[in-house]
């Protein structure tokens, strides 16, 4: 099982050393279940180095050239990174991804040797109107078309409403997702979507949940090592 924290625009470097060694010293006896810290881009190297799997929040497509701002595969295994999460909602809402930069940013990382969290999941709107098969199915097969079946890509669903609402979704509608997932990609898939040491034995303990995608709670090193001892007890 993996669970990863997404710190997003938190933590500097300092913060990023002490909390990092206190959650190892949490989870270093753990079995079952993998630990990845994705840390803002100036805080990636003082995550390295501490035992555990680092991961930054985002990857470009190309190996080098005029993108201001953006960080190149190259990059991230130059410090050691091992991984990139692509295409979460805030990036795709905020920053104009679309399925298909998210697809080639998939795709380009996975080539380069990087690990890839690929995310997914539909808005509120989308949910209501009946349509959140529809949205999983253009999200998934643009990263599928592009990517495949790859060993290193794993698939995070994100309900965009129940990312820092404090709204979490359903046992019943994360697994009903989850295998939707997995009958268009046969990949891991994460559950992300305000996941907490209260409701993460419910969620990972569905059938076709293979970890989270931890956002506010990965922030406080108790509450993510909570999370990782539940995933570690069900492994």
């Amino acid at each position: 099982m993996l669970i990863a924290g997404n710190w997003k625009m938190f933590k500097t470097g300092r913060e990023t050393s002490g909390f990092c060694d206190a959650l190892q010293e949490q989870v270093a006896e753990l079995e079952g279940v993998e630990v990845v810290v994705c840390p803002p881009f100036t805080s990636l190297s003082e995550a390295l180095g501490r035992g555990l799997t680092v991961f930054a929040q985002n990857v470009h497509w190309d190996p080098e050239g005029a993108y201001t701002g953006e960080v190149s595969p190259a990059m991230l295994r130059d410090l050691g990174v091992q991984g990139a999460i692509v295409g979460h909602s805030e990036r795709r809402l905020y920053f104009g991804e679309t399925d298909m930069s998210v697809a080639r940013r998939a795709r380009f990382a996975l080539d380069e040797g990087l690990r890839v969290i690929a995310c997914v999941g539909e808005t509120v709107e989308q949910r209501e109107s009946g349509d959140t098969e529809l949205v999983l199915k253009v999200q998934v097969e643009a990263v599928a078309f592009a990517a495949g079946e790859h060993d290193d890509l794993v698939i995070a669903y994100e309900p965009v409403w129940a990312i820092g609402t404090g709204r979490t979704a359903t046992p019943e509608q994360a697994q009903e997702a989850h295998a939707f997932v997995k009958a268009m990609l046969d990949v891991p898939v994460l559950y992300g979507g305000s996941v907490k040491p209260e409701n993460a034995e419910e969620l990972l303990s569905q059938p076709d949940v293979d970890g989270a995608l931890v956002g506010g709670a990965s922030l406080d090193v108790d509450m993510f090592s909570a999370i990782c001892r539940t995933a570690a007890s069900l492994s």
